[in-house]
């Protein structure tokens, strides 16, 4: 009588050899996209609300007003404060502007780019305007480098019933050294910017490139710089800001904001 077969039980070292050993992982498909470098914790401060920036300047006219209203009793010589370079303490000038406002101003883009104008209360604040100018980063400082004093106006039309304060409007025809070069357009700062904000925090001036692995590896390195901003405004239609030269005080670079 013939027995039944019975299956065989593999022995451990048999299970061992016959088991799949695991796969490798796999190659990185070269069409994935390019990852977004790693941003950095963003610890801007919110830019100061100042509504009414050129109050001292009204204050001090009214005082002045009053003044002359009085009869004059001796002839005497009387030297109003000049607006010129001032330092504190007295001695060289440092290159502030007596009677402006101090800000930060940042020239940054990608070579190729659209230029990107933005103005702080201070590198470690949140930008007040982000202005993008139609004209490539490369051709923007280019001129700026072969021009001892670039001046960059940017107007807007008033309208009766608007009540938009001027930094705060949205497009701008743009002229650079009295040439039009199309148009400047406002836009609220994106993580891409703040990341570039943030990494400049501790410059307060300079001029440098940042690589593309700490901003945008797609669009390569990014073009920088960073000075001070001598903020004047004249009325609610119109503002100037200076960056000048720290060597020898000479205005590089004004930016002439006007609403007519």
């Amino acid at each position: 009588m013939t027995q039944p077969h019975q299956a065989r039980t593999p022995t451990a070292a048999e299970s061992r050899s016959t088991s799949p050993s695991p796969s490798p992982p796999a190659a990185a498909d070269a069409g994935d996209p390019i990852r977004s470098p790693p941003r950095v914790p963003i610890t801007l401060l919110q830019p100061s609300q100042r509504k009414h920036p050129s109050r001292p300047a009204k204050l001090f006219r009214t005082v002045r007003s009053a003044f002359r209203s009085f009869p004059i009793l001796t002839p005497v010589t009387c030297r109003l404060p000049h607006v010129g370079f001032h330092r504190r303490g007295g001695g060289p000038c440092d290159g502030h502007i007596h009677g402006a406002i101090r800000t930060t101003g940042t020239l940054f883009g990608h070579f190729k780019a659209r230029i990107t104008l933005a103005i702080q209360d201070n590198p470690r604040s949140v930008p007040l305007l982000l202005l993008e100018l139609a004209v490539p980063t490369a051709k923007f400082l280019h001129d700026m480098r072969s021009s001892s004093h670039l001046r960059l106006a940017l107007e807007c039309e008033k309208k009766a019933a608007d009540k938009t304060p001027l930094l705060e409007e949205p497009m701008w025809t743009a002229f650079i050294n009295s040439k039009n070069i199309g148009y400047a357009a406002r836009r609220e700062p994106t993580e891409s910017d703040l990341n570039v904000m943030q990494l400049l925090h501790a410059v307060s001036m300079g001029a440098g490139v940042l690589p593309g692995d700490m901003t945008e590896p797609i669009d390569g390195e990014l073009t920088y710089m960073r000075g001070y901003l001598d903020r004047f405004v004249g009325s609610k239609d119109s503002e100037t800001f200076h960056m000048l030269n720290p060597e020898n005080n000479s205005r590089e670079l004004s930016i002439f904001f006007v609403r007519i």
